[in-house]
């Protein structure tokens, strides 16, 4: 395939020494310039008819004009040779082509000399080129000191396989460098391949300084193609730079205040490079002694849950092993902080109708705000440490909530529940329940009583019983019994008491059948079912007064239910007496005497 390449008179260029002594001086030759590898044009400039051109070409090497071809009437020959078979003919005319161009083979002069007596030689210099290879660069990875006396290497530019021998040109942060005595140096080779190319390598030394830590560097490559000027850069690096510390400091992570509970850092920084050996110390204030702190990194003491005790001062301090030189800072940490919570009375008890003063202390470095909650429902009932409770009732028992929070540390608050107990006798929340079982199982029966002081539960029959506190004040008894005809018949009875009295709660026990099982467990108070060996709790509803002495009633739907059903038969009936009448009257209905009478006996039963 035809390269690239491009033609011109060489200007200033010595001529070739003549071939045959005596001869006169040569013209000067043109210049051809072609890429490696590509197929080159050589045109004889003679003045001759194509028809019967006849000329020679020579090659100029080593002083010597070798021929290398002949045409004789238009007719092309090659001369034994080292371009025998790469030579060839173009047409008629006197344009030969020579493929394959290479620097190591053809940059010499081609000449063509017409057959006539002082027949003029037409010169013709080629020149071949190469562009080389995109330019690898390696860095110094092991550093440079910037008290260095003498110029480091800093990096390394290699540009392979190109013709002629490409220039390289240093940069740095994108502006050129230029070599300075003692502060810039460049030392650059190159290496002749077997092919022909050239490979060349240039290192830079220079002095570097603290503001080249972030320095960018790279080489460049010059080299000429028949097209023109041409150049390729290499990648940018960066070299570390060795310098001592000037300036020491601390920092904290998070900023801004600080509350118990946060992960703090405290860390330890230096603006040189690498950066020195750091101690962490903490003032005792007991000596005001300063103590070192044991840290798992250089430079980074972690709290991972900071309290009150962390606060105080503390120091950093770094030493340079390159200058010797012992940089310190001080900073004073202070971690916010609310103490434990206390309530007086700690075990608030009181009677019904009663009042109750609750009060709240805590201890802060910050102002604090206080306000009480109701813990079952979260809602707020007082803004302040005191929290009044007049003419209370048994409702009133259960959990309050003090929280004591400092409004200039968001999220810093801490809480302490206080449960108020009620003087009175057990409250149980029904009097009687009903329980579907099956026969031979065991069932599950379950009372419940709340009272101060705290009830306990007995049961009339016997059977595995299981007690516990939902609340302070309020027990769960749970008793697992065999279901027997004795137990259907006559139920168990449950009995919360303390020293202030006693309450009951009856429990009937009902077989499941399909036909007499309640479509679901709302039909009847405290319904619940057996299974082998467990069953599932029965637990009542509705809560009725603790002095109340009547029985649980179906609940007012089902009731309306009931109603409904009776009035209907009832008009139902009505109807179809009257319809009978009415027929029975008028003589209508197809019955004799023996008929009537025994509708009048029917009637009368």
């Amino acid at each position: 395939m035809e390269g690239s390449w491009s033609r011109h008179t060489a200007e200033g260029m010595p001529p070739c020494p003549p071939g045959v002594p005596g001869e006169a001086e040569q013209p000067a030759s043109e210049v051809l310039e072609v890429e490696l590898g590509s197929t080159v044009l050589l045109k004889c400039g003679l003045p001759q008819s194509q028809g019967n051109l006849s000329l020679d070409w020579f090659v100029v090497h080593k002083e010597k004009r070798l021929p290398i071809y002949r045409v004789r009437q238009g007719q092309g020959h090659s001369e034994a040779g080292e371009y025998k078979h790469r030579l060839s003919l173009q047409g008629r005319g006197g344009t030969l082509a020579l493929a394959h161009a290479s620097p190591q083979d053809d940059e010499r002069i081609f000449l063509c000399q017409g057959k006539h007596p002082r027949s003029p030689e037409h010169r013709l210099q080629l020149r071949v080129y190469k562009a080389p290879e995109e330019p690898s660069i390696h860095a110094n990875t092991v550093g440079i000191s910037v008290s260095s006396e003498e110029p480091e290497e800093v990096a390394t530019c290699v540009g392979r396989n190109g013709y002629p021998v490409p220039q390289v040109t240093w940069y740095k942060n994108r502006l050129p460098l230029k070599e300075e005595k003692s502060r810039v140096l460049v030392q650059s080779s190159q290496t002749a391949e077997s092919s022909g190319l050239y490979t060349v390598r240039s290192v830079l030394k220079a002095q570097l300084t603290k503001e080249d830590k972030d320095a960018q560097f790279y080489c460049e490559l010059s080299y000429r193609l028949p097209s023109g000027n041409h150049m390729k850069e290499s990648q940018d690096i960066t070299v570390p730079v060795f310098y001592p510390a000037e300036r020491l400091w601390m920092e904290v992570v998070p900023t801004g205040a600080l509350k118990e509970g946060d992960r703090v850092e405290i860390r330890c920084l230096a603006d040189g490079n690498p950066p020195p050996h750091f101690i962490i110390s903490k003032q005792n204030l007991s000596t005001m002694e300063m103590e070192e702190k044991a840290t798992e990194d250089n430079g980074l003491l972690v709290l991972e849950a900071a309290q009150q005790e962390h606060s105080g001062l503390y120091e950093c301090q770094g030493l340079d092993l390159d200058t010797m030189v012992l940089l310190s800072d001080q900073r004073e940490l202070l971690v916010n902080y609310v103490s434990a919570v206390r309530v007086s009375p700690a075990r608030p008890e009181s009677r019904e109708s009663s009042n109750l003063t609750l009060t709240c202390k805590a201890e802060s470095n910050q102002v604090l705000a206080f306000h009480w909650l109701r813990e079952k429902t979260g809602q707020v009932l007082a803004e302040g440490p005191v929290l009044q409770l007049h003419n209370l009732t048994r409702e009133a028992g259960g959990g309050y909530l003090c929280v004591a929070s400092a409004p200039a540390v968001p999220g810093l608050n801490r809480t302490r529940l206080v449960h108020v107990a009620i003087y009175g006798p057990p409250w149980m929340p029904s009097k009687e329940k009903k329980v579907w079982v099956k026969e031979n199982e065991v069932a599950s029966l379950s009372c419940e009583a709340l009272g101060h002081p705290r009830p306990t539960i007995s049961w009339n029959v016997n059977g595995t019983v299981h007690e516990q506190d939902k609340a302070p004040q309020h027990v769960l008894s749970t008793l697992s019994v065999l279901v027997t005809p004795e137990l259907l018949e006559k139920g168990a009875e449950c009995v919360a008491s303390n020293r202030l009295g006693s309450n009951s709660t009856r429990v009937f026990l009902e077989l499941i059948n399909l036909t007499t099982l309640p479509p679901d467990s709302n039909t009847t108070t405290g319904l619940g079912t057996s299974t082998p060996l467990s069953t599932s709790t029965a637990s009542p509803h509705a809560r009725a007064n603790s002095t109340s002495t009547e029985k649980t009633l179906p609940e007012p739907e089902s009731q309306g239910v009931v109603i409904v059903a009776v009035i209907v038969c009832i008009l139902v009936l009505a109807v179809l007496g009257a319809t009978l009448y009415y027929f029975y009257k008028k003589g209508k209905l197809p019955c004799g005497r023996s008929g009537k009478q025994e509708m009048e006996r029917n009637t009368s039963i």
